[in-house]
This record gives structure tokens, sequence and C-alpha cells, in this order.
């Protein structure tokens, strides 16, 4: 991951972010880590890190958000489709957003589901851009500042951890994406198996 970092820097930062929220299940928190420390050690700008991330999740946000507004509610049924976190889909989110407000904004991207589908609920509920970027924003400013300073902080740490991950080699990689992709599989069967019975209860009350 250092090597990767390293070779490609902000770019790989920024579209690892922006792909991350735009719905991939792919981790992007790791990578802030890493920036953050080899930001610690000289490498990168720490402010440069933050820009891009923060510029990333201003991309992807703002797209949910026109999307939500523009298409309502068949952006929610489509989110909740391709979600890997089946208890973050219509309903409950739509009844958090309006329990939690303007605050769901700012915390929805360290709730794991709620980083792609806050956006789209902020539109189809009509919220004002304005209200909503300085909302948004805030949230994304506090998530990618603690993953970047987290990384800054225990750069020490992170650095024999990841070495010690690189001596064991081809074992460590496999066990994590093995890891990675029993996870996905399992979210992805609550997935489908949450959609089903909407689509037999839609066919039902045909």
């Amino acid at each position: 991951m250092i090597g990767l970092v390293t070779q490609y820097g902000l770019a790989l930062i920024f579209a690892n972010v922006l792909l991350q929220q735009m719905g991939l299940p792919i981790p992007v928190v790791p990578t802030l880590i890493v920036a953050g420390a080899l930001a610690a050690d000289g490498k990168f700008s720490a402010w440069e890190i933050f820009a891009v991330a923060f510029a990333a999740c201003a991309v992807s946000d703002g797209i949910w958000y026109t999307a939500g507004r523009v298409y309502g509610r068949r952006v929610m049924k489509l989110l909740c489709r391709i979600s890997l976190s089946p208890d973050s889909c219509v309903q409950k989110s739509e009844a958090q957003f309006r329990r939690w407000g303007g605050l769901s904004l700012v915390v929805a991207k360290f709730v794991p589901g709620l980083s792609m589908i806050t956006p789209s609920l902020a539109g189809t509920t009509r919220r004002s851009f304005w209200s909503f970027a300085v909302l948004d924003g805030m949230g994304a400013a506090i998530w990618a500042g603690v993953a970047i300073g987290t990384g800054m902080l225990f750069h020490h740490e992170i650095g024999r951890l990841i070495g010690r991950a690189q001596e064991l080699g081809v074992i460590a990689f496999a066990a994590i994406g093995l890891l990675l992709a029993g996870y996905i599989a399992i979210k992805w069967r609550e997935t489908t198996s949450l959609a089903q019975p909407v689509a037999h209860g839609a066919h039902y009350r045909r």
C-alpha cells in the first residue's frame, strides 16, 4: 500500500475516495491513514491529502444529491439494491434522516452504508443546496481529518505493522483479500434476501 500511495500519490487517493463514496465496496480509510503516515514522514503534504480527499467527497456527494433531487425515491431504491448494508435501506435511512436532521449529513461518513445514501436523501427531501453543502462538507472534513490525523499520530506503529505484513508477503495479502471477499459476499447475500420479500410483496399487490 505504501508503494502504491508513493507511486501514484494524490491521484490514487482521489480515485480511491471517489469510487468508495460512489458506492464501490473498496476500503478507503486505510489509504488515508497510510497517506497520513507518509505525510508525517515528510513524503506528502497533509493539506494536499486532505484537499484531494475532500474534493472527491464533494464530487461524489454532489452527484448523489443531484440524483436524489431529480429522480427522488427511485435513486433510493437503486441504492438499496447495490448497498452492502441492507439495514441502511430506504425506510430506515429516511427515518434516521428525519430524526437526526442536518446532523445525519455530518456523521454519515462514519456510519457504514450511509455515506452515499444520505446525500441522495438530502436531495429527495428537497433540502436546500447550500444547507446540504455546508453540513456535508463539515462531515467530509471531519472524516478525512480524523483518518489522516490518525495516520500522522501513529505513523511509527503503522510503519511497523505494514513492515510486518510485507514480511509475511503473499499469505498476509491473501488473508486480507479473503476476509474482504467474505464480508462482501455475506453483505450481498443479505441485500438480495432483503430485496426478495419486497419484490414478492409488490407482485402480490399487483
